[in-house]
């Protein structure tokens, strides 16, 4: 078979480079687990229930809401829905019917978290270096604004981006591709000179594919490609790694 040459984002005339959030600039799954499990354990502590069940019941749910995610959503406040999240989980282990345990555990869940806020190692290299290259950054993320715009400061890193896209702020929801193309006509450039890099393929990639974007996936979890899926531009595992496909002539592969 003979080789296939992948052009790199700079060989594809790329301009603008949009990141999705979570997962892909930081490790989100690491900071809401954890945040998780110290509120899982303190009411263990207190009540006498499995710590691991409840932690478990908890992720399940906060990651159902995040999959099924639809701009009917974006009305929601995301605290009360935590606290919701929580009085579900809380009933699943027999916790009981307690509105002020599950509003205490939302509130506690909410102040760990941020302790645990990280960017992945050489996220503001590759920005920077982007940056320098005369790329213009953006970030599109189905984060929304109560949450998001306090993680983004606390990650140190809104100076690197040109614009900020939160789903409730836009009204829209990745996949979405009139996001991606939204995102690109706000930062004065098309779809064909832009490019995207994100963590989950169904969401970052497969919208930024249909809207016509150069797409890298940063698989972080090491899944397989969907069944039947067009594979994206490139696939990679650390953002070191994404940089270099952006800003390198690309290899034989």
């Amino acid at each position: 078979m003979e080789p296939r040459v992948t052009p790199s984002g700079v060989e594809a005339g790329i301009e603008i480079v949009l990141f999705d959030l979570d997962d892909t600039l930081h490790d989100d799954t690491y900071a809401y687990q954890s945040a998780a499990d110290e509120v899982a354990r303190e009411v263990a502590a207190e009540h006498g229930i499995d710590a691991l069940a409840l932690k478990a019941a908890y992720i399940a749910e906060a990651e159902g809401f995040w999959h099924r995610l639809t701009a009917d959503d974006l009305k929601v406040k995301l605290a009360n829905l935590r606290a919701s999240m929580w009085q579900t989980a809380l009933d699943s282990v027999g916790a009981g019917d307690d509105p002020a345990l599950a509003q205490r555990s939302a509130e506690r869940y909410n102040a760990y978290r941020v302790k645990y806020f990280t960017l992945f190692p050489g996220a503001i290299d590759v920005l920077r270096a982007l940056r320098e290259r005369g790329m213009k950054l953006g970030i599109v993320t189905n984060g929304l604004s109560e949450t998001h715009r306090e993680k983004i400061a606390l990650l140190q890193i809104g100076e690197y981006f040109d614009a900020i896209f939160l789903s409730d702020e836009v009204g829209m929801v990745k996949p979405d591709p009139l996001l991606f193309a939204h995102a690109c006509r706000t930062l004065g450039g098309s779809p064909a000179r832009s490019a995207m890099v994100g963590d989950r393929y169904d969401r970052d990639i497969r919208g930024a594919m249909k809207a016509g974007l150069y797409t890298i996936w940063l698989n972080v979890r090491d899944e397989p490609l969907p069944a039947g899926a067009e594979p994206p531009d490139a696939t990679c595992g650390t953002l070191a790694q994404a940089g270099r496909i952006l800003l390198e002539p690309a290899a034989v592969s």
